[in-house]
């Protein structure tokens, strides 16, 4: 099929040493791009990069002057997969609002920093792909997840803004939304709350949790020029548990 190579391209991949990460940066890699994965466990994303002849950098996500940092060093980005996230399972009234400012920064401020940084980039030479990594609870609401589905949600408005003001310099802008899947973040929470994830599982039509190469692909493929005319999309990959 054509249009599916990425050689030549440089695609940055925060949260590249988690679960859903490392699998959007091998998919990448396997299309022909080079890599940079970029994460706050450096020894994790040099694992990565180094199993994928890529880049490893470590940048904290919550930190604006890192983020200034590392927007200074990587040079060239062509593709910016916002895919890092973190989440605290609480019920909204029980929250810690020091919960909430660390959501913020790193689900939603850090995107709007990165971006703002490697987009002109992308505007200049014609060509560039805006994947953000949600959450399907930011679109149909999760008990216990209020503020990280608030941090997750300004992704969609902030994709599409960025879809209709890049569009014409050969920008796209999309959003990938994972249902419950199988990564080190989520097994943390469902070890916290014992059977959440067979409850889960037992409530998608397909029958399972999804796994990290499930959400990949789908990353991958909006990457590709085969995928040059979708921009301004929101996508669930949820085995069925959210249809819209």
């Amino acid at each position: 099929m054509n249009g599916l190579s990425l050689d030549g391209r440089v695609a940055v991949v925060t949260g590249g040493a988690g679960g859903i990460g490392r699998a959007v940066c091998a998919d990448l890699a396997s299309l022909g791009a080079h890599v940079v994965v970029a994460d706050i466990d450096a020894a994790g994303a040099k694992e990565v990069a180094a199993a994928l002849g890529g880049t490893a950098r470590r940048v904290d996500l919550a930190d604006p002057a890192d983020i200034d940092r590392f927007t200074a060093e990587v040079g060239r980005v062509d593709v910016l997969v916002h895919n890092a996230g973190v989440s605290f399972v609480e019920k909204f009234t029980d929250s810690d609002p020091a919960h909430w400012d660390l959501m913020w920064k790193v689900n939603l401020r850090a995107p709007m920093q990165l971006t703002k940084a490697l987009l002109p980039g992308m505007t200049e030479r014609g060509w560039g792909r805006l994947v953000f990594v949600s959450s399907d609870g930011a679109r149909a609401g999760s008990g216990g997840e209020g503020a990280y589905a608030a941090t997750k949600a300004g992704m969609f408005g902030l994709a599409k803004t960025l879809a209709r003001e890049a569009a014409r310099d050969g920008v796209t802008s999309n959003v990938v939304c994972p249902g419950p899947t199988d990564t080190p973040m989520g097994r943390a929470v469902a070890e916290r709350h014992p059977g959440l994830l067979d409850k889960l599982a037992r409530q998608i039509p397909l029958r399972r949790i999804a796994r990290p190469d499930d959400i990949a692909g789908l990353v991958a493929f909006l990457c590709t020029d085969r995928a040059g005319y979708i921009t301004g999309q929101t996508m669930s990959v949820s085995g069925g548990i959210t249809m819209a």
